[in-house]
C-alpha cells in the first residue's frame, strides 16, 4: 500500500509547538531544550501564515502527571482559525472531552495510549476517529531495530513502531503522528526509512515529524516517506522559512497543497 502525494487528499503543513512551563521550547533529540517564545504569540503568527494545522505537545505533562490546561485550549481557539491538536499528559476520557469542549479539534496520546490501549478505542467511540491522534516516538535501539519510546522519549517499550501503528489504527486512531527521536531537532531530514515503513503499514493518515532542515526535506517526507502530512519546528523557529514559503515550494514541486489565500 502506497499513499502518493497526488491523491485527492491535500498535503498538510503542520508546525509542532513543544511546551514546557507554559513556554515554547525546542531541543535536539528530546534533550537540551531552549526557549523559543510565547505559544499564544506563535499561534497568532501561524494563523496569519495560514498554516494548515497546529500541534501543541506539553513535554513535561507526563512527568508532572497533569495535562495541558483547558484554559490554554480556549485561548488558542480564540486566536486561531485553523484546526489544532493538543497532547501531553492526557490519561482519561473526561480530559479529552474537556479539551474538545474548550476548542481543540483533536487530542494526541502517546504514553497513555501505550499503557492503556483501550483509551484509544474509548476515545474513538466517544468522539470519533478524526479526533484521535496517536503520537509515536521512535528510534533505533542498540540492536539497530526501531523501537517505540514513551515518557518524552525516555522509556523503551519493546514495541515495534510498525506493529504499534497497526494496532492503534485497529483500535480506532484516526491519525498517526510519527516522530524520529534520532532526527528531532537535527535538521538532517526525516528518517525516511522509518516514515515509509510506518506509513505503508496503515491506511490512516500519517504525519511525519523530526529532522526538517530545509523545504526539500518536506517534499521527501511525502514522495519518499509516503507521509500524508509534514510537520516541522526548527525550520520555522530558527530560519527564515515559513509555512507560506513551504506551501509555495510544495505547490511548485507538484504536490497537492491547499491553495494560497
Amino acid at each position: 500500500m502506497i499513499k502518493m502525494p497526488n491523491s485527492h487528499l491535500k498535503v498538510r503543513i503542520i508546525p509542532i509547538l513543544l511546551l514546557k512551563g507554559g513556554r515554547c521550547v525546542k531541543g535536539v533529540k528530546f534533550k537540551d531544550f531552549r526557549d523559543t517564545g510565547d505559544p499564544i504569540t506563535a499561534a497568532r503568527v501561524y494563523d496569519s501564515q495560514k498554516a494548515d494545522e497546529l500541534v501543541f505537545l506539553d513535554i513535561t505533562a507526563n512527568s508532572e502527571k497533569r495535562p495541558l490546561g483547558f484554559e490554554f485550549a480556549s485561548k488558542v481557539s480564540q486566536e486561531c482559525f485553523m484546526p489544532f491538536t493538543i497532547g501531553g499528559g492526557i490519561t482519561e476520557i473526561s480530559q479529552i472531552r474537556k479539551f474538545l469542549e474548550h476548542g481543540a479539534d483533536k487530542v494526541s496520546m502517546n504514553t497513555a495510549a501505550v499503557e492503556n490501549p483501550q483509551l484509544i478505542k474509548e476515545a474513538a467511540k466517544s468522539f470519533g476517529n478524526q479526533c484521535v491522534v496517536v503520537s509515536i516516538d521512535a528510534k533505533k535501539n542498540e540492536d539497530g531495530k526501531y523501537e517505540v519510546y514513551t515518557k518524552s522519549g525516555q522509556h523503551p517499550t519493546g514495541l515495534s513502531p510498525v506493529e504499534w501503528a497497526k494496532k492503534a489504527e485497529e483500535l480506532g486512531a484516526g491519525e498517526i503522528l510519527l516522530t524520529s527521536i534520532d532526527r528531532e531537532g537535527t535538521r538532517a531530514g526525516y528518517d525516511l526509512e522509518l516514515v515509509k515503513k510506518v506509513s505503508d503499514s496503515v491506511k490512516i493518515p500519517l504525519i511525519a515529524n523530526g529532522g526538517v532542515g530545509n523545504l526539500k526535506h518536506l517534499a521527501e517526507g511525502i514522495s519518499k516517506g509516503h507521509a500524508s502530512a509534514v510537520a516541522a519546528a526548527s525550520i520555522f523557529h530558527f530560519t527564515d522559512q515559513s509555512t507560506i514559503k513551504a506551501r509555495s515550494y510544495l505547490n511548485g514541486a507538484g504536490f497537492n497543497v491547499r491553495p494560497e489565500w
